[in-house]
């Protein structure tokens, strides 16, 4: 299958060079699931990258790697589009194969620790926001479909930026707890708030990689390119 698309991500504004690798390694991934495919990966934290990527690819897709749609994939995303470019698909976060393979995953380190997941705390850390219920809404949805999927003993989201916090929701769980970090990169969050809250709330279960880098996560982006780009054609 032939296509044309672009991978985009929020990037690192302190060190744009760092995120447009990143994004670069990733869209390399995701092109070897679709190898008849043309697929770059950017960010917006690097000054221009956007804008030249979709000038020089109309009509190509826009993935974007966020886990919400939310200010910046539905406002700031869009003013940095060339004219032509789209469509736009739905943000990472909201891909609707992604709870099955987050429960995939607890499910089979639940099973490592001699646990069922019936028997398993389940913490979803998130970055919330103080200003809109938007990205907290789309990680408790992601959280009652890992929920159904999964049945684990009791699930608990915890944010950075509103209430109920992190620390708070990691406290009072024993070490066969998991916490999976609803983040598409290891950085910011992930590395500062997200082990301050551990170590404040003493938590001493699995605390996995941010839901972004697990393997499968080309094929499920790659999978939904693919889908949209059968649709355009049929």
């Amino acid at each position: 299958m032939s296509f044309d698309a672009i991978i985009v991500s929020h990037g690192q504004p302190s060190d744009p060079e760092t995120g447009e690798a990143e994004i670069k390694l990733l869209a390399e991934a995701v092109a070897r699931h679709v190898p008849r495919a043309r697929i770059e990966g950017v960010t917006l934290a690097a000054p221009g990258r956007m804008e030249e990527a979709s000038a020089a690819r109309p009509g190509a897709m826009i993935y974007p790697l966020f886990m919400a749609d939310g200010w910046f994939t539905q406002v700031q995303l869009p003013k940095r589009l060339a004219p032509g470019a789209g469509p736009q698909l739905p943000s990472f976060g909201m891909d609707c194969t992604l709870p099955a393979l987050a429960a995939r995953w607890v499910r089979e380190v639940a099973a490592s620790n001699g646990r069922s997941p019936q028997e398993t705390d389940l913490v979803i850390a998130g970055h919330g926001s103080g200003k809109s219920r938007r990205v907290s809404q789309a990680t408790e949805a992601f959280a009652d479909k890992v929920a159904a999927d999964l049945n684990p003993r009791s699930i608990r989201c915890g944010y950075v930026e509103e209430e109920p916090s992190l620390e708070s929701a990691l406290t009072g769980l024993d070490e066969t707890a998991i916490c999976l970090p609803f983040f598409a990169a290891r950085r910011g969050h992930v590395l500062d708030d997200l082990p301050e809250a551990v170590e404040a709330a003493r938590f001493t279960g699995t605390v996995l990689d941010p839901i972004g880098l697990h393997p499968d996560v080309p094929k499920l982006i790659a999978d939904a390119l693919a889908w949209r780009a059968t649709r355009q054609d049929a």
